[in-house]
């Protein structure tokens, strides 16, 4: 049976590095929701104030539909804007304590006003929130910021194999906003 699994999450909480692993793990062919949108011409301009690109997600969500729809093969879609597309059979979010996030971002050279977005987004969940407001109870949380790699994919490869569940809204990362 094909399966489609999108993973998302604020930008530095781990996406890419365990939907590699996910992808290899379950022989499903893995998608980058960045590089779909850059390369097919999804770049509405940049951001004057925060420096990131603007992306068309009504011609993003279309594209990524017609990939699933054309395709036998299971698939992955990773990227922070996967869970605003249509299409999947199961989304996961992960998730990262704001502080550990904080080093994270920085260690990419992110600018203050970026840094303080993201952090605000994670802490508020508005990956979770906008992924829940379209697949519901296909919503699964993980909160990466104590496991390894490995742990995370772990986690990642019981959710799409039915094993174990992690249901949205038992992650809080709100009191970080009140400190």
């Amino acid at each position: 049976m094909r399966n489609v699994v999108f993973i998302s999450g604020t930008p530095c909480t781990g996406k890419t590095t365990v939907s590699e692993i996910l992808a290899s793990k379950l022989d499903f062919k893995l998608i980058k929701i960045n590089d779909l949108a850059i390369e097919n011409d999804f770049v509405l301009g940049i951001d004057e104030d925060k420096g990131y690109k603007v992306i068309d997600i009504d011609r993003l969500n279309e594209k990524v539909l017609e990939i699933i729809s054309l395709s036998d093969e299971s698939l992955v879609f990773e990227g922070h804007l996967a869970h605003l597309c249509e299409g999947a059979d199961k989304v996961i979010v992960l998730r990262v304590r704001p502080e550990i996030l904080e080093a994270r971002l920085k260690e990419r050279d992110y600018s203050d006003s970026k840094i303080r977005e993201n952090l605000e987004a994670e802490a508020m969940g508005v990956c979770t929130a906008e992924a829940y407001d379209i697949y519901g109870e296909n919503v699964s949380e993980i909160d990466a910021s104590d496991l390894t790699v490995d742990e995370v994919a772990d986690a990642l490869f019981d959710v799409v194999s039915g094993k174990v569940d992690f249901p949205v809204g038992e992650i809080d990362f709100m009191d970080w906003l009140i400190n």
